[in-house]
């Protein structure tokens, strides 16, 4: 597949998506669907197929009914899971898109707490043993920022993807026709230029996975416009403008 394609296939699928509504925090959870693939946007990053318009910069798909749960991890839109101990996993452990931007944001002052970021709290011996290591004042103080930058930053749009639909592999496509084009870059300003992830800093996309998977197809082109023209998705969220 040639460069232009690359470049081709990302214009187009960007194209596509933008006729989708536009959702932003804060927004009613109930009017998302069960499952489907959402499209991040962060503020000030644009693509790189001419003039100002928003550019990915993290795409995932969430099945089995998981879709309200995983978007409201992502904003933490339940507010009492920030009342964590050391012997409690915190919010980032819920959702990779917020341990990756605490990571960003630790990296960025350089601080030798995310050594202790990385570790994965979620299991019990992991946590018996490495627990005391914990500041948990620090986590508290970084799940905020987390939250505001998620909140004030991103918006995201979505589409519907019933299971049978293979909404996985159609993710990983998705993601990679949007990391191999090479206009879309993230600017200069870009949290994630921060992170200690070379597949971030490099993609300009707050994602590991897929990066290197082959890009949508003519038959996925065909998949995707008939979902996006079935009015499913504007049909979920008719109540949910802002």
């Amino acid at each position: 597949m040639t460069e232009n394609h690359n470049n081709k296939n990302c214009e187009w699928l960007q194209q596509e998506i933008m006729q989708l509504p536009l959702i932003k925090f804060p927004f009613k959870l109930d009017n998302l669907p069960d499952s489907g693939i959402y499209f991040f946007y962060e503020k000030e990053e644009c693509w790189g197929h001419g003039g100002h318009k928003p550019r990915v910069v993290r795409i995932g798909s969430c099945k089995n009914g998981n879709f309200q749960s995983r978007i409201s991890e992502h904003y933490l839109l339940d507010e009492r899971k920030m009342e964590f101990n050391s012997n409690q996993a915190g919010p980032k452990e819920r959702s990779i898109f917020r341990k990756n931007i605490g990571r960003a944001l630790l990296n960025k002052h350089e601080s030798n707490y995310l050594k202790i970021w990385e570790i994965d709290f979620t299991d019990r011996d992991t946590r018996k043993r490495y627990g005391h290591l914990r500041d948990i004042s620090l986590e508290q103080k970084l799940e905020r920022q987390i939250t505001k930058i998620m909140r004030e930053t991103f918006t995201f749009r979505f589409i519907k993807i019933e299971n049978e639909m293979g909404g996985a592999g159609l993710e990983s496509k998705l993601i990679g026709t949007i990391a191999h084009c090479e206009l879309c870059k993230p600017s200069k300003k870009w949290l994630g230029q921060f992170s200690p992830k070379e597949e971030i800093r490099k993609s300009g996309l707050w994602l590991i996975q897929h990066l290197a998977s082959k890009g949508i197809t003519q038959e996925d082109r065909f998949k995707l416009k008939t979902i996006i023209n079935s009015g499913s998705t504007q049909t979920h969220m008719k109540n949910n403008r802002l």
